[in-house]
């Protein structure tokens, strides 16, 4: 889920260097003014702070400066980070990391780096990284669309996943939603040709206008069936695993009587 209590204004954690492993530099400050993005800024969360438990803080000193940095904006290497060359797969709003953890776990094979404001429920997923050695999760923290723009090169991710962004249901805050046309061109951007792009909302006006939003993407084709693709070949043409664990918060979406809607695009040719 894309918590929405980040904080942008949290001090910058940084590290001695880790054999192995490259030092975590303090992320700099954020480029100001439209000219210096490629797209218009979304604001897709809202500022909260949160203390993170003793607990919390004892594993976040002894992990989080192997597994996580501040979001800069500078070119990420994460073939030096991870140790290893692997597709590389990047989940937006992982909020405390349930779905991202069972996702590694069940994806050895793949790279994953999970993008989060909220320092406390990072802190949750780098106790769950530790106390279950879990090696191929990374975890970035900031904005998602500094990270796609001035982090990820262009055809480099085999998949991307959104899994229940904040709705912004008020009509006047429509425009704070993160997928909107200039972000998941964005995203289509830095897909390689084939890869994936798997968003899940229980949002239903959000629903209909991320499947407008995709539809109108001229480098995504749907894969399911809310997409105009075939559900009954998803596991085929999706390069990345697209089945969701159950988190507490999609249990209570569904109490409620929320309906989930899963939304799959796969990067056709340039």
């Amino acid at each position: 889920m894309l918590d929405n209590g980040g904080v942008n204004d949290a001090a910058n954690h940084t590290a001695e260097s880790v054999p192995g492993l490259p030092s975590t530099a303090p992320a700099r400050e954020p480029r100001r003014g439209a000219a210096s993005r490629l797209y218009p800024r979304v604001t897709s969360f809202r500022s909260r702070r949160g203390a993170l438990t003793p607990n919390q803080q004892l594993s976040w000193d002894r992990t989080w400066p192997l597994i996580g940095r501040e979001v800069a904006d500078e070119p990420l290497d994460a073939a030096a980070w991870f140790g290893r060359e692997a597709p590389l797969v990047v989940e937006i709003g992982c909020g405390t990391g349930t779905a991202t953890a069972l996702m590694a776990q069940a994806e050895p094979e793949l790279n994953l780096i999970g993008i989060e404001v909220y320092q406390p429920g990072l802190a949750q997923l780098v106790q769950r990284v530790e106390r279950e050695q879990i090696p191929n999760i990374r975890l970035l923290r900031g904005d998602a669309v500094d990270v796609l723009e001035n982090m990820v090169a262009p055809e480099s991710l085999t998949g991307v996943r959104v899994f229940f962004p904040d709705p912004w249901p008020k009509a006047r805050h429509h425009k704070r939603r993160l997928l909107q046309p200039a972000t998941v061109a964005l995203i289509a951007d830095r897909l390689i040709q084939g890869g994936t792009l798997h968003v899940a909302t229980d949002h239903a006006e959000y629903a209909e206008q991320i499947a407008a939003v995709g539809a109108g993407e001229p480098r995504l084709t749907g894969l399911n069936d809310v997409t105009g693709g075939d559900s009954a070949r998803l596991a085929e043409t999706a390069l990345i695993g697209v089945e969701r664990p159950i988190t507490k918060f999609e249990s209570k979406a569904h109490r409620v009587g929320s309906a989930i809607t899963e939304l799959v695009w796969g990067k056709i040719g340039s």
